[in-house]
């Protein structure tokens, strides 16, 4: 018999009185960032309208991307954490 089989049939699940403060962490870091792409995108919209008023030549377009790139890593996270934590996806017998 596989190995592999063998092992998701026997699947942990934790004690829900250590998932439940983990599931309360991880939704305060999801608030957190959501906070923190907010207030960069806010912060980079600021610097660019600044530079129009004054009539810099600044380029703004890579402070955009890196906000926009690590927002989108934020909110991948969730479901990527959601996924490989789910003990009844691989849990079939149940």
């Amino acid at each position: 018999m596989n190995a592999a089989l063998t092992m998701a049939a026997l699947a942990y699940d934790p004690p829900a009185s250590v998932t439940t403060p983990l599931d309360q962490v991880l939704g305060y870091l999801a608030w957190l960032v959501t906070a923190a792409g907010v207030a960069g995108l806010m912060i980079v919209g600021t610097r660019m309208a600044i530079a129009v008023k004054t009539g810099d030549a600044e380029e703004h377009l890579r402070e955009y991307l890196i906000v926009m790139g690590a927002c989108v890593v934020a909110a991948a996270a969730g479901p990527l954490v959601e996924f490989v934590g789910l003990a009844t996806f691989w849990n079939t017998s149940r």
